[in-house]
């Protein structure tokens, strides 16, 4: 019966509605960080204090350390109190982890204060703003085939959100309906 309901189902009018809103807020978020790397790049060049640009976009980081295990790349990265960044924008889904430190992460969902231990799932197509009351290490954790951060960094993150991987992993999909299938 679960599996009529769900092949019968429609989407009804307020599905519909938040699903709208939904994409209607992703689209001004992107916008409103895409004005905030551009007015901090503006800032930086009249205050002389170009040098400093990278390190203010999270393109230069704390310490950072690299490790690689059976298809794994594990970056830890400490970032210093105070600092305010824009990440990448996140090609594949993966989990993360704040070890020590707080800070607040702002995304098209809402801002989000976050004090470690904590750990998360960084979906794809996402870009966030963050700032750092407390030093916080923050680990990531990606699989992959490549062997160098710089191979790692290529196939995870993009430059612009038309670039974002539309691909699903419909193994996924198909593993959850072996369950339903009934045997001849």
């Amino acid at each position: 019966m679960a599996l009529s309901v769900l092949k019968t189902s429609k989407l009804n009018y307020q599905e519909a509605c938040e699903f709208f809103d939904y994409k209607e807020n992703q689209k001004q978020f992107r916008a409103k960080v895409h004005a905030f790397e551009k007015a901090l790049s503006e800032f930086c060049e009249k205050t002389n204090q170009g040098i400093n640009l990278p390190s203010l976009k999270g393109e230069t980081e704390g310490a950072v350390t690299h490790a690689f295990a059976d298809g794994q790349y594990i970056r830890t990265i400490v970032m210093p109190k105070g600092l305010t960044l824009v990440s990448k924008i996140h090609n594949k889904n993966h989990p993360f982890f704040i070890m020590k430190g707080e800070c607040s992460i702002y995304t098209e969902k809402g801002l989000e204060k976050i004090k470690a231990p904590y750990h998360g799932i960084t979906k794809a197509g996402t870009q966030r703003l963050m700032h750092i009351h407390e030093e916080c290490t923050f680990i990531t954790v990606h699989r992959t085939d490549c062997l160098t951060p710089e191979e790692v960094l290529n196939e995870v993150t993009v430059k612009d959100f038309s670039q974002v991987s539309k691909k699903v992993d419909l193994k996924q999909i198909d593993k959850v309906l072996e369950k339903f299938e009934v045997s001849p």
